[in-house]
């Protein structure tokens, strides 16, 4: 679908600070990967854990591959006291922020070769703090749109989008540049991010909490339910019609929505979409320091270059999400992940070479932003408002699924079943994407009356 929307049209919505609160919260967002993920990994790495270990541990990234069991709760349950204060996202969010930046501080105690499920049970900690304030923030982004302004879908999906690797990468080269200096180790380093964590939930504070109409809704869905129970005001009857809005009305909406058949297709394509770039990603610190980059180089290229390239392609993106359609840009973004890791099968093959590196990023980076500025605008598409905590974790969570608990064995592909051959790895990882493009393929037309309808149904 081509909206008509002009360009300058299109950049006015910029100018909107619910979009410069989506960004700040996409930098919330980001940012807990580096704790558990990069920097985890380099602080392994160093202390001469093995690539298969250093895999392992990323099953921790689990966490958010479920969180779309705990969902409802965001959408239905209110925090004592901060519910009243903050409104029902924003005191989510702010309470795992806290969570997150405790555990972040824990880490800067641990002599990590002594106490590695410590380690590990704090990185879990901050994995399922981040994938539960994930589905927050999520939901905060659907809702603090209203239904008459769908087109700034796109530029919203890009504001979070760069918001999450401006965290992630941005502020992710921060604990690379300091590890090259002998003042910090790696406890120490922690301790920033920390620091640097807890003023992330300022952020917070300050936002303005989305209107909705999202408990009315339930109240009558509640009564509906109790009316088939044979309108009974007993506490067990009251009990069942919460439970069977929370749980089961959400997944009933969805596939009601959509049609069995597509729905089940689109939770197939989005489980499959990006298992190879995550095949990548989890090995690629490692793969870096192993080719001969120094940790230095890597902030410089991985995490500063990879998050200005991003955040760039993220608004260029957007603009093509916006006039030509979601569903073309994951056909793009697909085929562009695909090319992304071959540039680094050409790395392994030549050795540490900055230029080429930097030509990898620049491809990383496009592929990164234009993927994530899709898969957020689609998934968003899907959710109904009314669930929109519970639709979207269940769908982002079906893709942390495919990525997490198959990238977890990356490093045991690359010791035990290729020998350590790079190149071959980034080569398999490249024609992971196919599966997936098929898929999307034969669904096209189906998606393209979903975009069609979502955005005629907000005129």
């Amino acid at each position: 679908m081509i909206l008509k929307a002009s360009l300058r049209d299109y950049l006015g919505y910029y100018k909107d600070r619910r979009l410069v609160t989506i960004f700040m919260l996409g930098i919330s967002s980001g940012f807990p990967w580096v704790l558990i993920g990069s920097v985890m990994s380099a602080w392994l790495k160093d202390e001469g854990l093995s690539r298969s270990m250093i895999g392992l541990f990323g099953i921790v990234f689990g966490a958010y591959t479920i969180n779309f069991l705990w969902s409802p709760l965001l959408d239905r349950v209110k925090i004592p006291r901060l519910t009243a204060m903050l409104g029902q996202r924003r005191s989510w969010i702010a309470t795992c922020q806290v969570i997150t930046m405790l555990a972040t501080l824990g880490m800067s105690y641990i002599v990590i070769k002594d106490n590695l499920f410590s380690a590990a049970l704090l990185c879990f900690i901050i994995a399922a703090a981040s994938a539960t304030h994930d589905i927050a923030i999520d939901a905060y982004r659907i809702d603090i749109l209203p239904e008459a302004e769908s087109e700034k879908a796109t530029a919203a999906a890009a504001m979070a989008t760069s918001g999450w690797w401006s965290g992630y990468a941005l502020l992710g080269a921060i604990p690379f540049f300091l590890a090259d200096s002998p003042a910090f180790d790696w406890p120490r380093i922690y301790l920033v991010l920390g620091i640097i964590m807890g003023l992330l939930v300022l952020v917070t504070l300050f936002a303005k909490e989305p209107e909705s109409q999202r408990d009315h809704i339930h109240k009558q869905l509640e009564l509906a339910y109790q009316a088939r129970l044979g309108h009974s005001q007993s506490a067990i009857n009251k009990a069942l019609a919460w439970f069977a809005v929370t749980l089961i009305e959400p997944f009933k909406s969805f596939f009601t929505k959509n049609g069995v058949k597509t729905a089940l297709a689109l939770l197939l394509f989005i489980f499959l979409f990006k298992i190879g770039e995550s095949f990548l990603a989890r090995m690629s610190i490692v793969f870096y320091k192993e080719i001969g980059f120094s940790n230095s180089q890597i902030g410089q290229y991985s995490k500063l270059g990879t998050g200005v390239i991003t955040i760039i392609f993220a608004f260029l993106g957007s603009i093509f999400n916006h006039k030509y359609g979601i569903v073309k840009g994951l056909f793009i973004s697909g085929l562009a992940m695909a090319a992304s890791n071959l540039m680094f099968s050409w790395i392994a093959i030549a050795g540490p070479q900055e230029h080429l590196y930097a030509m990898a990023i620049v491809v990383d980076g496009f592929t990164q932003a234009w993927s994530l500025v899709a898969m957020v605008a689609f998934i968003s598409m899907m959710c109904d408002r009314a669930f929109s905590a519970t639709h979207y974790a269940l769908l982002a969570s079906l893709g942390s699924l495919g990525r997490t608990v198959m990238s977890s064995y990356s490093g045991v592909v690359i010791d035990d079943w290729l020998q350590g051959d790079w190149a071959l790895f980034f080569v398999i990882t490249a024609l992971m994407v196919i599966p997936s493009l098929l898929l999307l393929y034969m669904i096209r037309h189906k998606l393209y009356d979903i975009e069609s309808a979502y955005h005629l149904s907000k005129k």
